[in-house]
């Protein structure tokens, strides 16, 4: 299941019966260019990729080989019988990854009856609407003061993005790789590990599932980057989009964009909100009753249900909730959410279990497991890591300045020495003027494209400056 599929009718069945049809008429495994000729209106080559990235999701589809190798095979249920079973071996080991309460349990039962047996929904209002910042909770008191023993691991009094600054390395990768998981990307941890560091894509792998990580890299070096700048407002939001969805939409000018068409979400009888001016509506009262939440636990988890409910912009909807549900935690320096280990059947029937029924309990359920396995993840991390360097901590601002300084205004070796000199004498007190200048020199040697987000740098200014500093 994918945040949505563009559509001339709402049909909750979309275009994914086609694929399904002309794959159980084909003989036997089939290439993407055999599902297109079967197909009586193929769509663009990119879409129909995501449609199949859907259906193996949805354990409808499954894929063999790789590469320009790579066949598509109808996943064939022998029997009803049969498949009742294979539910109930999935729902019995999501059960004893992620325990659930009694009333998770029940949603988690009703989204995974036969579709035929569930109720087509439209998107509800009143959900948004009567839900009252700081009077309304969607997690309770025990919840969020547990969360919060756990998830605190630096002074209230440090900057916003601290702690998020100390695991950026292991946060990018963690993050990027369980993120784009759950949206049934198959790269391997380490295959994504290599691609965020060395850039190296993985050997038979499609350039789609590449750009969505490095997508998501992107976002969450914005996120941590701009820590004192994001929140639940319109900037942050069209701009976690607009890089979460580079490159990767059928129409490029709908990133960062709010929709004006109707979408559908496959294999589900959910129809979301039509009508720009209402999602307009809808889209800024997500923001405001967001922004107005105090609990940092309970504003990320609103965002993890309400954003992807009213489904703002034409795709990318749950990669952007995920994201944005990190926001909070980021700018109050707690441990950040990397959903690692969470089941991609168990999220997406706690997703089916809002968007259906507008029931919360499952995917609660989730988040609260989910950020307990994130704050033992990173306690360990961070104890490995050590204390970061106060000096840099103090100075992160102006040290950035100084490198980026150098790097846009193409300087040389010998300009960079005489520059960064005179910053530090304009910009840093006398005692810290000479630890300062090292501190930024050693940044500018270690600097590389790998980490030159960091800085706010575009591998064009890179390159540029490269040619001069060698």
């Amino acid at each position: 299941m994918r945040d949505r599929k563009s559509m001339t009718k709402p049909l909750p069945t979309h275009p994914y019966e086609a694929v399904i049809d002309a794959l159980a008429r084909l003989p036997s495994a089939a290439s993407i260019e055999q599902i297109e000729e079967s197909l009586a209106e193929p769509p663009h080559r990119r879409t129909l990729q995501r449609w199949l990235n859907d259906l193996m999701a949805q354990e409808r589809v499954l894929r063999e080989g790789q590469g320009r190798a790579t066949k598509y095979r109808h996943r064939k249920i022998v029997s009803a019988s049969a498949d009742i079973g294979a539910k109930a071996i999935a729902t019995a080991y999501a059960e004893t990854l992620i325990p659930l309460s009694p009333e998770a349990k029940q949603v988690e039962s009703l989204v995974r009856q036969p579709l035929m047996l569930r109720t087509p929904v439209g998107y509800d209002r009143a959900f948004l609407d009567k839900y009252r910042p700081n009077a309304s909770y969607y997690l309770s008191q025990n919840i969020r003061d547990e969360l919060l023993s756990q998830g605190q691991a630096v002074s209230t009094n440090e900057p916003a993005g601290t702690y998020a600054r100390q695991l950026a390395n292991r946060l990018l990768i963690d993050l990027s790789w369980n993120s784009s998981r759950l949206e049934g990307n198959t790269y391997s941890l380490l295959e994504t590990e290599r691609l965020i560091s060395a850039g190296e894509a993985a050997t038979g792998k499609n350039a789609f599932e590449a750009q969505m990580i490095l997508n998501h890299k992107g976002a969450i070096e914005f996120l941590i980057d701009a820590a004192d700048e994001i929140g639940f407002n319109r900037y942050t939001l069209l701009n976690l989009h607009a890089l979460l969805s580079d490159n990767l939409l059928d129409d490029p000018t709908a990133s960062g964009r709010l929709r004006n068409i109707s979408v559908g979400i496959g294999q589900n009888t959910f129809l979301p909100l039509e009508g720009p001016q209402r999602i307009e509506e809808c889209f800024e009262q997500v923001l405001d009753t967001a922004a107005a939440i105090h609990d940092p636990f309970e504003q990320a988890f609103f965002a993890m249900v309400h954003l992807p409910y009213l489904q703002p912009f034409e795709d990318v909807n749950k990669r952007v909730s995920r994201l944005a549900a990190n926001i909070a935690l980021i700018k109050h320096n707690l441990c950040p959410l990397s959903f690692v280990d969470v089941s991609q059947s168990t999220y997406i029937s706690a997703m089916l279990g809002v968007y259906e029924l507008n029931r919360v309990e499952l995917l609660r359920d989730v988040f609260v497991w989910a950020y307990k396995r994130s704050c033992t993840r990173y306690s360990a991390v961070r104890q490995s890591l050590g204390d970061p360097d106060p000096f840099r901590l103090q100075h992160r601002q102006h040290i950035a300045q100084a490198v980026a300084d150098v790097v846009c205004g193409k300087m040389s070796k010998p300009q960079a020495v005489s520059y960064i000199q005179r910053f530090a004498h304009e910009q840093i007190e006398a005692s810290d003027q000479g630890r300062f200048i090292e501190v930024v020199e050693t940044q500018l040697l270690s600097l590389h494209e790998g980490n030159i987000a960091r800085y706010r740098l575009r591998p064009s200014e890179f390159h540029a400056w490269r040619g001069v500093w060698k």
